[in-house]
């Protein structure tokens, strides 16, 4: 049965907060947005967009979920190494969304930020979901290595964390090549 009533409409309105906030941030940059434009762009004051919130740190780490939570989505229906490469194109239009990443990954060290559980959440999560895709390579003959799935799996997301944080410094900076590299040393048939 459908929830009704004031927790539906908090709901649906923490849901539309989310979503103008992750539409601003991509488009604007993480340092550059207010949450009052946030707020305005969701006829609220700041205190009611702080309302569905515990923090600022809160909503940016929810902001966080939904890009996962999206990105996820779309790697489910696609699974083709070009689906992580769009992933990474997406990231390079989006550097206010590659600017909150690095920031909160970096607060989220602190076990009592908010962030703090989301990272670490998704690293097991995802380190599982690409050395899976590793298995499945090495299974079909595409990926050959000595390193395990599960090691192979920590070094792309280490490759694919670090060339974003190269990139926010130098927008010259190729994101797609690094992964590129990595994924034909394991495969010299790969053709780029």
């Amino acid at each position: 049965m459908a929830k009704r009533g004031p927790y539906e409409k908090g709901e649906a309105k923490r849901g539309e907060i989310l979503h103008a906030a992750l539409e601003i941030f991509a488009a604007e940059g993480y340092r550059g947005t207010s949450l009052r434009k946030v707020a305005a762009k969701c006829n609220l004051s700041l205190p009611g967009l702080m309302h569905y919130f515990d923090s600022k740190e809160d909503l940016l780490t929810q902001v966080l979920r939904m890009r996962d939570e999206t990105a996820r989505a779309r790697q489910d229906e696609r699974t083709s190494p070009e689906s992580y490469r769009e992933i990474i194109r997406e990231s390079a239009r989006t550097p206010g969304l590659v600017e909150l990443f690095v920031s909160m990954a970096a607060a989220a060290s602190d076990p009592a930020h908010p962030a703090h559980a989301h990272f670490a959440e998704r690293y097991p999560a995802l380190r599982e979901r690409v050395a899976a895709f590793c298995r499945k390579r090495m299974d079909e003959g595409r990926m050959t290595t000595e390193i395990p799935a599960e090691r192979l799996a920590v070094l792309l997301l280490a490759v694919a964390d670090g060339i974003q944080l190269q990139w926010l410094i130098d927008r010259s900076t190729d994101m797609e090549q690094p992964i590129e590299d990595v994924l034909r040393l394991l495969d010299p048939t790969r053709k780029t």
